[in-house]
């Protein structure tokens, strides 16, 4: 090994790392960016659930149990409805992640000295913020069982039967299997990942070759040119998403309660949407390298702040916005609104508008970065 000639070799590629500023600076600027970002929003302790109260009894009793409920921290209350109907409503919609269910018996039955039963409802698509909430609900049975006892016998603890009795009941995924709050996610991350780098790959080869240009010199008009650049990875996207639907329902055991109709609708908005942002990440750069990076920078905050792999409710407020300007977050949100609660766009359309929007967004902010990239 002739040393001299590898010493001009590695000075030859620190000079031409140099000399491309936008790689480089990709490649300092990114990791300390997703550092501090990651760092901060990845939380794995789940508090403040959204949780509403139908409370029958209305008395100082109830409103006193309500009080323990949201001292634990881990519920954070959105008012009362008017029915038990009304409080499956809410969780269905996603307006609440949890309910507590008070008897209109409550305080008669603690003044009698009978036994007493409290129904809490907990949103289970996410077993990781549910089984917080189901810990925290026991949690409340047990202090209101030592402060009854202690009331009646004068003892922190008494032997006996105990009187108060929370019941917590999971919805739509009762057994909490992690695999189907999982596969929905993952449908939602094989689109948005595979499409996004290869639509950005696929304009920057064209570019690197020169048939982008001859593209430009045809009487296509830009914005016929990003449709069809886009056009054949949607039929691969609805490919991708029938095996994955398919795979997910016969090996995971994962149900599809809703629309299949309403599924493909939302994951053709959602494809289109990730194929519009790889179309800008695509002009906002010039060589494949660039692309590569530039996706992962979209993608790790897809997977990191979405809901896909941790939960929102613990993100800060700061994360959890972030997370609300990626398309992946409000398609998660649908994917397991459908599939796992059966839910139509009657609870979805914010997040189906919301796809739309990104989609038009998306395509529009290409389009018009093409133009004047071009010119």
């Amino acid at each position: 090994m002739n040393l001299g000639r590898l010493r001009a070799m590695l000075l030859k590629e620190f000079i031409q790392m140099r000399r491309d500023r936008g790689t480089l600076g990709l490649m300092l600027g990114v990791p300390i960016m997703q550092l501090t970002l990651f760092g901060y929003a990845i939380r794995q302790d789940v508090r403040n659930l959204p949780t509403v109260v139908y409370d029958a009894s209305r008395t100082q009793e109830s409103r006193a149990l309500v009080q323990r409920f949201d001292a634990t921290g881990n519920f954070r209350l959105r008012g009362e409805v008017s029915s038990y109907a009304e409080a499956i409503k809410r969780v269905d919609h996603g307006r609440a992640r949890a309910a507590i269910i008070i008897g209109e018996d409550y305080a008669r039955r603690i003044k009698r000295g009978r036994p007493v039963h409290v129904q809490v409802l907990v949103d289970a698509t996410d077993p990781t913020a549910s089984q917080s909430a189901i810990g925290a609900a026991q949690l409340v049975g047990q202090t209101a069982n030592v402060s009854i006892l202690a009331q009646r016998t004068g003892l922190p603890i008494a032997v006996g039967r105990m009187p108060f009795d929370v019941r917590v009941r999971p919805l739509y995924n009762p057994a909490l299997k992690s695999a189907l709050f999982i596969v929905p996610g993952i449908i939602g991350m094989i689109l948005s990942n595979l499409l996004i780098i290869m639509t950005a790959l696929a304009v920057v080869r064209e570019r690197e070759t020169g048939t982008l240009e001859q593209l430009i010199v045809t009487p296509l008009t830009r914005t016929e040119i990003m449709l069809g650049k886009i056009g054949p990875y949607v039929l691969v996207g609805l490919v991708q998403l029938t095996a994955v639907l398919i795979v997910g329902h016969l090996v995971f055991r994962v149900p599809i309660r809703g629309s299949v109709l309403l599924i493909y609708f939302v994951s053709l908005l959602f494809i289109v949407a990730s194929l519009g942002l790889g179309l800008f990440i695509s002009t906002l750069v010039t060589r494949q390298a660039q692309a590569i990076q530039a996706s992962v920078f979209f993608l790790l905050p897809n997977v990191l702040l979405s809901g896909f792999m941790f939960p929102r409710e613990a993100m800060p407020n700061a994360a959890a916005a972030i997370g609300l300007i990626l398309p992946l977050t409000h398609f998660l949100q649908i994917m397991r609104g459908i599939v796992l609660k059966g839910v139509g766009l009657e609870a979805l359309w914010p997040q189906v508008l919301a796809l739309v929007g990104f989609s038009a967004l998306f395509i529009t902010f290409s389009t018009l970065r093409f133009h004047k990239q071009i010119g």
